[in-house]
């Protein structure tokens, strides 16, 4: 009796930490046989590039998830971001100024995420709020409500390069979860990122600067949306104000179905991947079977539900 229930404990711990590479499995034999063009290789790398944008920004988000917070505003910053970078080419900045310029920018908008949520002790979920707001307007104020076009071939290897076939934004993919992964797992800082999730006045107690993680990952946070930014402008030969609607949603929805718990201080950056991947996964599927968006925004928010609800059945 003993020994069943142990091996019912690791049944389950298992299918915890695996749930999203289990999902991916699942997802991929199922569409498969629902479509015979789903595994070739051209729909992989079409996949692979479609997911690049919501993955890298879900990498800043598993960061801020790590912490308790949340950040509404990664579609805003990007939006935003996309406009600075399109002006900085028209204004003739070299490229390799425009792409650290983009990327500071980036940084300051979460900074200003950060700023409110430490020093003026608001909820994430406001802070970022009123920044998503802010920004939007911004964007529209700077652009004029118009899509402000870009003309350099060098920019446009971003988004619509490849490299030995493989599209430019998922070496870029790459890259930023190859940077993550380590961070996370092997430096102070990640430690103090958990820590910070797990148990805030613990960490306090211990002489850690929690505030200052707190605006760290929000910063990083803006940074990698404005990566994504860059990817897109690129994409679309032009920065649209209107761009990144939504997409904070799907970067939610990686970030969860990876396996990051919403209470904090618990989670993996390749399950994040694993749940961008999913998001990506299901988008191409049912694209395929031509399912409109409209339905489609229905099942990723039922995705979304069901990843949270066991979340919370974990937790409790």
């Amino acid at each position: 009796m003993l020994k069943n229930r142990m091996m019912s404990k690791v049944n389950k711990q298992f299918l915890i930490e695996h749930k999203a590479a289990l999902a991916l499995v699942v997802m991929i034999i199922v569409m498969s046989c629902l479509n015979q063009y789903f595994l070739t290789w051209n729909n992989i790398l079409v996949i692979l590039q479609q997911t690049s944008v919501n993955a890298v920004i879900a990498v800043g988000m598993t960061f801020v998830i790590l912490t308790k917070g949340i950040d509404l505003s990664v579609g805003s910053v990007l939006a935003l971001c996309g406009v600075v970078c399109a002006f900085l080419l028209q204004w003739m900045v070299p490229i390799y100024l425009v792409i650290p310029l983009t990327i500071l920018a980036g940084v300051i908008f979460g900074g200003v995420s950060g700023t409110i949520v430490t020093k003026g002790a608001v909820q994430p979920f406001i802070a970022t709020l009123i920044t998503m707001t802010l920004f939007r307007g911004l964007t529209m104020v700077f652009s004029d409500g118009y899509p402000v076009a870009t003309s350099s071939d060098a920019f446009a290897f971003i988004g619509t390069g490849s490299l030995l076939g493989v599209p430019f934004p998922v070496y870029i993919m790459a890259v930023v979860f190859a940077v993550a992964f380590y961070v996370l797992k092997y430096t102070r800082f990640g430690r103090y990122v958990y820590a910070t999730g797990g148990n805030e006045e613990a960490t306090k107690l211990a002489g850690i600067r929690v505030n200052r993680i707190k605006f760290a990952v929000y910063a990083i946070s803006g940074a990698l949306s404005a990566v994504a930014a860059m990817i897109i402008t690129s994409r679309l030969s032009s920065a649209q104000p209107t761009a990144g609607t939504g997409y904070e949603l799907d970067a939610i929805a990686a970030v969860v179905l990876g396996g990051t718990s919403l209470f904090g201080g618990k989670g993996k950056i390749m399950g994040t991947l694993m749940g961008a991947l999913i998001i990506g996964l299901l988008s191409n599927a049912l694209n395929l079977m031509d399912v409109s968006s409209y339905y489609q925004m229905i099942v990723k928010a039922l995705v979304i539900l069901i990843a949270v609800l066991f979340d919370f059945k974990v937790k409790n």
